[in-house]
């Protein structure tokens, strides 16, 4: 179902008949002066994510300068958080002395919880895949207790040919599930096994690769609708190995999907795995998770956890290279203009924010990270009576499932709906169903011209044609949240791209520059909780190589 990572702060206000209020209020001032009875003389800080505020350990000089510091990571949303908190968790010799900056007022970036009158819903991410970084990440946070997981054996949908068909959830389902025909199943068990059109001599689409290997019924019923609920893409323009790397791996390791799979089946068997933490939950089938009150909660932990080392209200304005091989950058904060300098930096913010904040240092990097395309997103939260859902869509008197997908090609434009009161607890009021629905993505970027109320009257007028009683009251709306630019698009060229602006920096003298965040390691909130592990293990490296040697 769609986890989708949003990448933009909000422009549109909430359209809603309640009283809202943030899930979780963030009241302590995260810039502040220390106290006398704090410190005595000039703080020291080590690391400072830029985009999200950390100081650990570090004590104020003269005016609104600071002592040198290890790192800065620029934005406090999951990945620079997450990072910041791997280093001090993973890292503690090097990673302690870290800042994190966050330009705007709070931490979280597009993780957005809201809560209300009975409701509390997202408008951002919903969800994440529980592996077993996320869940050490949520463990370190002190939210084991907090853990919500969905009902693994709760069915997902596809809508084809105006009937929410539900999609296989285990091997043994392949024979009867009637999404697909006889002949399109055939089809792609032969793909699978090999018998299919070699690979081209260029990077595939994930509609190229999909048709080639697994045929047009996998393609149009599965694929499709699975690039819109991840990447609201087009998968005519998605890179396979960029966007789903794991099977484009397959193929190329095994010469088939089923012989890749054999033989990473073989390498895992072959190779000693380390014994699981065992303080980590145990997550039973393929579902999704949360916390009890919402996403918002493990960075709100995590900042909570670094204290004063997170600074919000700072706008990086400039970064400028030292004679030493450090970095000097500066902020306008509440408090006026703020110097740091950094032995290395990791950028966290979205790859437009980056490009124009590196445009001076380099400009073959910056020129890189304007290219990536980030379509519009809209998350539009409403509510119905439970007796407005059609009878036949309800499994033992109950909507249950994690929600449905809508491809492009059945006359539909909201992109996919989350059954947000089924999926988790407490969503929503009794008797009450609470829906979550995604709307625009590259093939429909034309929601940027529609007022809130054109947006809920076209999820609206969508769902009656397949989960609503056509003749319902009027929904409850609870958010609209329109983000411009939403997700970033792991279009064909995009690990090149991405190369080329790693290399830029590098080549260029500029180590200890990192880049981070949903571009580089994948848009799910999963991939970017082990994206920060792989990054944080990075800067590690850096610094012992180059500070602690």
């Amino acid at each position: 179902m769609p986890t989708l990572t949003l990448a933009d702060p909000p422009t549109l206000r909430l359209l809603s008949p309640v009283n809202l209020r943030r899930s979780t209020s963030i009241s302590s001032p995260f810039f502040c002066r220390p106290s006398k009875n704090n410190c005595t003389g000039p703080w020291r800080v080590r690391c400072a994510v830029a985009g999200e505020s950390t100081i650990s350990s570090s004590k104020v000089g003269d005016g609104n300068n600071y002592s040198p510091v290890d790192c800065v990571i620029v934005g406090a949303g999951i990945s620079g958080l997450c990072i910041a908190q791997a280093l001090a968790t993973k890292h503690s010799d090097v990673g302690s002395n870290v800042i994190v900056t966050e330009a705007r007022d709070r931490v979280g970036g597009n993780i957005t919880t809201m809560e209300g009158d009975g409701y509390l819903w997202e408008e951002g991410p919903n969800s994440f895949q529980p592996s077993d970084s996320m869940l050490t990440m949520a463990v370190d946070s002190g939210l084991k207790d907090d853990l919500v997981l969905g009902d693994p054996n709760a069915p997902r949908f596809v809508l084809w040919n105006g009937k929410l068909r539900p999609v296989p959830s285990k091997p043994t389902d392949l024979p009867f599930f009637d999404l697909m025909s006889f002949p399109g199943k055939l089809r792609a068990g032969f793909g699978a096994l090999g018998i299919r059109p070699p690979p081209p001599d260029h990077e595939e689409s994930v509609e190229e690769f999909v048709r080639r290997n697994l045929g047009d019924e996998v393609f149009e019923r599965l694929i499709e609708p699975f690039c819109s609920g991840v990447y609201a893409g087009d998968p005519s323009k998605l890179s396979m190995k960029a966007a789903f790397g794991k099977v484009w791996k397959l193929e190329q390791k095994g010469g088939s999907i089923i012989g890749g799979t054999f033989k990473a089946i073989q390498e895992k068997n072959n190779t000693p795995k380390p014994p699981r933490d065992p303080r980590l939950p145990k997550p039973k089938g393929q579902t999704v998770g949360s916390f009890k009150k919402g996403l918002i909660m493990l960075p709100e932990a995590i900042s909570k956890r670094l204290g004063g080392k997170v600074k919000l209200s700072w706008k990086l304005s400039s970064i400028i290279r030292l004679d030493d091989g450090g970095y000097s950058l500066t902020y306008e904060t509440p408090e006026g203009l703020v110097s740091l300098q950094s032995r290395s930096v990791v950028m966290t913010v979205p790859s437009r924010v980056a490009s124009s904040l590196l445009h001076p240092l380099s400009a073959v990097a910056a020129d890189a990270l304007s290219k990536f395309y980030y379509p519009p997103v809209a998350a539009v939260s409403i509510s119905y009576p439970k007796e407005a859902i059609r009878t036949e869509c309800l499994i033992e008197g109950e909507l249950k499932g994690f929600g449905q997908l809508h491809p492009r090609s059945q006359g539909v434009e909201t992109l996919g709906t989350i059954y947000s009161s089924s999926l988790f607890p407490n969503r929503a009021p009794p008797g009450r169903i609470l829906l979550l629905n995604y709307i625009g993505g590259a093939t429909n970027p034309g929601i940027l011209s529609k007022t809130q109320s054109e947006l809920v009257e076209a999820v609206d007028r969508d769902l009656r044609k397949m989960l609503i009683n056509p003749n319902a009251k009027d929904p409850l709306v609870l958010g609209v949240r329109v983000w411009p630019q939403a997700i970033p698009q792991f279009l064909i060229g995009h690990l090149d791209l991405l190369d080329a602006a790693k290399s830029a920096l590098r080549d260029g003298g500029f180590q200890g520059m990192f880049l981070g965040g949903n571009y580089v390691s994948g848009v799910a909130l999963g991939r970017c909780v082990e994206g920060a592990y792989e990054v944080a293990a990075e800067v590690a490296d850096f610094l012992s190589q180059n500070v602690y040697k």
